[in-house]
């Protein structure tokens, strides 16, 4: 495969990865209400996706009004401003709560010609419970470890849903351009397919989650809409297991990844046969 090569992931303690997951989840918010205040407004809310930028090591969003991005460097949870793809400020939000956090993006979007109070309109989701929320401030050196090996993962990932997004386009089917959605954290593209016959029409989504409620620790996903039957479902390649419980899924965990003799090598190949199964069952 072209591009990026693969990160090594070397397994983080689960409870480190958690929260290192959340304090990144709560930063990229920043990323979140930037957009939701300065991009033109998508019907799907797609302006507020996010895209990963290997020179970063992290997430942006699209540009803002008059060109300028945020980012946020997710090895050490920096904000960074972007003017084109040259840093212009950055603000490390270690030691810092989020009002300190909202000071600053206030001011340096202010100098700017935004409209700082944007900022504080209210999220349209709710967020994982934590700390910060009340006040606390974050403390990314205290896993900086993890907050790396979740840098990995999503650069992985990117790699890998880049070259499954041209697989789904080999078969003359639309993909979504690989973004983050700030709201789970998650990094996919999702492929429309067609209705055919009586059918409904189906989609297929492939993404990473950095964990959640059904798995405590990072996985890819290739989602199958509409559910098909669990007991006609096909076997997988050896990472993968099919996920039935309030969503159809085939799922690759971290810790198959992670003992896997070629990490790169074997999510891939999972990837793609997970790929084609969905697409086979929904044509």
């Amino acid at each position: 495969m072209s591009g990026p090569d693969w990160r090594p992931l070397r397994g983080v303690d689960p409870r480190r990865m958690s929260e290192a997951r959340l304090q990144a989840h709560y930063a990229l918010q920043w990323l979140a209400r930037a957009a939701r205040g300065y991009c033109p407004p998508q019907p799907d809310d797609s302006h507020t996706n996010l895209g990963w930028d290997d020179g970063l090591n992290g997430f942006t969003t699209h540009p803002l009004k008059g060109g300028v991005k945020l980012g946020l460097r997710m090895a050490d949870c920096q904000l960074v401003l972007l003017d084109g793809a040259k840093a212009a400020q950055s603000f490390s939000v270690q030691g810092r709560t989020d009002a300190q956090v909202r000071q600053w993006l206030g001011e340096q979007l202010g100098t700017r010609g935004f409209d700082a109070k944007l900022l504080d309109a209210s999220s349209p989701y709710e967020m994982p419970a934590h700390a910060i929320a009340k006040g606390a401030i974050y403390a990314p050196v205290d896993v900086a470890d993890a907050l790396s090996e979740l840098a990995a993962w999503y650069a992985n990932s990117n790699r890998s849903l880049g070259s499954v997004k041209k697989q789904i386009e080999s078969h003359k089917l639309e993909a979504a351009p690989v973004r983050c959605w700030p709201h789970h954290f998650d990094l996919a593209t999702l492929a429309s397919i067609p209705a055919r016959g009586a059918k409904e029409a189906g989609s297929v989504g492939v993404g990473i989650s950095p964990g959640d409620e059904y798995y405590d620790e990072s996985y890819f996903y290739v989602s199958v809409y509409p559910e098909p039957d669990a007991a006609s479902l096909p076997k997988l390649p050896k990472l993968g297991h099919w996920h039935t419980h309030e969503f159809m899924a085939a799922i690759a965990p971290a810790h198959k990844i992670v003992a896997a003799k070629e990490q790169g090598a074997e999510t891939d190949a999972f990837l793609r046969g997970a790929v084609e199964s969905a697409i086979k069952i929904l044509s």
